[in-house]
C-alpha cells in the first residue's frame, strides 16, 4: 500500500518518532510497496494504460507504480512532498542515468531481470502545483496509489492534493483513488490494531480505523468527481519471514505514534506477537488482504 516517515506514500502518522529515514524508506521499497502491485495493475488493465497514457502520479512514494507504469509505455510525473527519500529511489528506479549524475533524465528501468523501458518520466519533490507547467498540461489519468480507510481522517488530506491537480487533468481524466477493503476482508487490520492499541496515551495521535464502504466515492464527492466504476483487488501481504514482516509493516509509518508513546523495542514485541497467527509452518508469513480502487471522472 503516501506508504511518510514524518508523513512518510501511502501510510502515516503525525507525530513520528527519530528514525533512519534512509533504512526506513529501503524497507518500504524492497519489502513493503510489491505487496500493493496487484492494485496498481488492476487499475491500468482497466484503463488500458499505454503509450497514449499520460499519467500524473500524486504521493508516488518510491515509484513503483510509475515504473509498471512506465513499462506500458506510457509517460509519467510524480510528485510527493511526503519524503525526500523515498522520492530519492524513485529517481534511481525511474531515472537511473540522471541519478546518477544528479540531473534530469528520462529513462524507465524496469530493474535487474525486467525489460528496459523507454518512457518519459518526471520527478518532483514538490505539490502539483510545483510541477505544473507548459508541458505537464492535459493528464488523462491521476494516481492516488496511497490507500485511505486506515488512519482516522486520512482521507481529509486528499481535498488539497486534487485541488492542486486537477486543473492538470485534460476534461474527462480518470482519477483513481484507493483504499483498504473491509476489516473482515483484511487480516492485517487485526496487526494495525497494534498501533492504535499502543499509542491511545497520545490523544492526538491519528491510529487505525476501520475502512468504510464510501470512503473513496466521499472523497470524489467532495473534489466535484463523477464516480465511474470501483473494484476489489486481493494484494495479501506475502514475507519470508516475521523479522521481514516486522520492518516492511513499520517502513509503513503506521506504527510511528505507537513507537513514540512507548518505545521501538515495545512495538517490536507486540508486533512480532501480532504476527504470530500468520506464520506458516516454514517461517513465511502470509496475511490476506482486499484493497478497493474508484475511478472517478474530471468534468
Amino acid at each position: 500500500m503516501t506508504p511518510t516517515l514524518v508523513r512518510q506514500h501511502a501510510f502515516h502518522a503525525d507525530s513520528a518518532p527519530r528514525v533512519d529515514l534512509c533504512a526506513r524508506a529501503r524497507d518500504w521499497s524492497e519489502i513493503q510497496e510489491r505487496m500493493l502491485v496487484p492494485l496498481y495493475e488492476a487499475v491500468y488493465e482497466r484503463l488500458e494504460v499505454g503509450h497514449a497514457t499520460r499519467l500524473l502520479g500524486l504521493r508516488c512514494g518510491s515509484g513503483l507504480a510509475l515504473l509498471l507504469a512506465a513499462g506500458r509505455g506510457a509517460t509519467v510525473t510524480g510528485v510527493d512532498t511526503s519524503s525526500a527519500e523515498r522520492l530519492a529511489l524513485a529517481r534511481e528506479r525511474l531515472l537511473p542515468d540522471a541519478s546518477r549524475a544528479g540531473s534530469g533524465g528520462a529513462a524507465a528501468y524496469g530493474g535487474k531481470g525486467r525489460p528496459r523501458a523507454r518512457a518519459a518520466a518526471r520527478l518532483v519533490d514538490g505539490s502539483a502545483r510545483d510541477a505544473a507547467g507548459a508541458q505537464t498540461a492535459g493528464y488523462g489519468l491521476v494516481t492516488v496509489f496511497e490507500p485511505i480507510g486506515c488512519l482516522a481522517g486520512d482521507s481529509e488530506g486528499l481535498g488539497a492534493l486534487l485541488a492542486d491537480a486537477l486543473p492538470l487533468a485534460a476534461p474527462g481524466a480518470a482519477v483513481v483513488l484507493t483504499g483498504w477493503g473491509p476489516p473482515e476482508r483484511c487480516a492485517t487490520s487485526s496487526v494495525l490494531r497494534v498501533a492504535t492499541k499502543l499509542a491511545d496515551p497520545l490523544r492526538s495521535a491519528r491510529s487505525w480505523r476501520a475502512a468504510r464502504r464510501d470512503d473513496l466515492e466521499e472523497v470524489a464527492q467532495r473534489a466535484g468527481l463523477k464516480p465511474d466504476g470501483s473494484g476489489r483487488v486481493a494484494c495479501p501481504f506475502g514475507y519470508a519471514d516475521v523479522d521481514s514482516a516486522v520492518r516492511g509493516l513499520l517502513s509503513t509509518g503506521l506504527f510511528d505514534a505507537a513507537i513514540a508513546a512507548t518505545d521501538a523495542k515495545q512495538v517490536d514485541k507486540e508486533l512480532t506477537e501480532a504476527l504470530h497467527p500468520h506464520r506458516r509452518p516454514d517461517g513465511t508469513v502470509w496475511m490476506p488482504n482486499v484493497f478497493r480502487y474508484l475511478v472517478a471522472r474530471v468534468p
